[in-house]
């Protein structure tokens, strides 16, 4: 069994044993923080969700994400679109399907550029499984953002199958692409195993490396690289990059991670599930060992003063090397796929 105290610096993971919690510090990321706007309103017959940025060649915004029929299901019926802009603000331009089918849910794209090609992760959802809801993760290439788009001959690649931390693998979802200094390709991706029946277990994270963009890939033998599976708690979406020579990723706090680890967990009958918190930030030299996190992003009730909903599925959107924009999902009071959030100024985590 593997603890939290695994994934902690020394001197905190033993404060925690002793019952002493230091609090979870406010990244510098999240200090500079501007609100932006809500974008990307849904049709009357169906809902959007997700936002995954990026900028061509030519300095024109695309966004991939998912759209679900307000009749339907997403496991069954999620399909990719694209979309394009000028600026952040919009007006958005719907410019079709990337990825629809009766056969398959394709649903929380990431969007990427390795070299001169266009990568696009999903998580991939085949109707002819038995269980209804066995999700693994796919991956599509192109060089252009306007396609055409090619999965991959060896999708899924990182199935809802296999060993990790001996228990099965029974789902694979959420991913972020990553190239590594290497030159190696890595999917970070929300795993779990049959350590608890799927509708009562914890959401960990883990990664796959591959050679070639299109795989084989390979999960790593550290597997999950970060989990609070012992606490019984758990986080989901998770968003990695590189900047300045430092792995970050943004996660989703679904379960009061943060409260946790200060000591203060949040009794599982007051606990609502999701992004109703503060998402959290890690740091990591390798990648492999991500350390405690700080505070990656705030809510929407702090950022605009609504009711408070769920944020999720963070996504930065990058401009000559730098983050630029964050991208949050969001469904409070505006039929939207999320908002922005500008970065100002940020230059990395100090210490790293």
């Amino acid at each position: 069994m593997r603890s939290v105290t695994r994934f902690l610096p020394r001197a905190l993971a033993l404060g925690m044993l002793c019952g002493q919690a230091a609090a979870i510090e406010v990244s510098e990321f999240v200090e500079a923080h501007v609100p932006g706007e809500y974008i990307l309103e849904s049709e009357e017959s169906a809902w959007t969700w997700g936002m995954a940025p990026i900028y061509d060649e030519d300095g024109k915004l695309h966004i991939f994400n998912s759209v679900i029929p307000n009749d339907g299901s997403w496991i069954k019926e999620s399909k990719i679109v694209h979309w394009v802009a000028d600026s952040v603000k919009g007006p958005y331009t719907l410019v079709g399907d990337v990825f629809a089918s009766n056969d398959a849910s394709y649903h929380n794209p990431q969007i990427s550029k390795a070299g001169d090609t266009y990568v696009l992760v999903y998580l991939l959802n085949r109707h002819n499984d038995s269980n209804g809801s066995k999700q693994e993760v796919g991956v599509a290439t192109a060089s252009s953002l306007d396609g055409p788009w090619t999965e991959s001959p060896l999708n899924p690649v990182i199935p809802a199958s296999g060993k990790m931390g001996g228990f099965n693998i029974v789902h694979a979802s959420n991913p972020t692409f990553v190239v590594t200094p290497g030159g190696k390709y890595r999917i970070y991706y929300k795993s779990m195993t049959d350590r608890y029946p799927i509708k009562k277990g914890f959401r960990e994270i883990s990664f796959a490396e591959s050679d070639k963009i299109e795989g084989p890939y390979v999960n790593h033998e550290k597997n999950p690289v970060i989990s609070y599976i012992d606490e019984k708690v758990d986080i989901e979406d998770p968003y990695a990059f590189i900047y300045k020579g430092t792995y970050y990723m943004i996660v989703e706090d679904r379960q009061g991670v943060k409260d946790m680890l200060e000591g203060n967990p949040i009794p599982a009958d007051k606990l609502k599930k999701g992004g109703y918190r503060p998402g959290l930030i890690y740091s990591s030299k390798d990648g492999i060992e991500w350390g405690t996190p700080k505070v990656g992003y705030k809510t929407n009730e702090v950022y605009f003063g609504h009711e408070l909903a769920r944020s999720e599925r963070p996504s930065i959107l990058w401009k000559d090397g730098e983050p630029e924009y964050l991208f949050l999902s969001c469904h409070d009071d505006k039929p939207s796929a999320g908002y922005y959030i500008k970065i100002d100024g940020w230059k990395g985590e100090s210490g790293n």
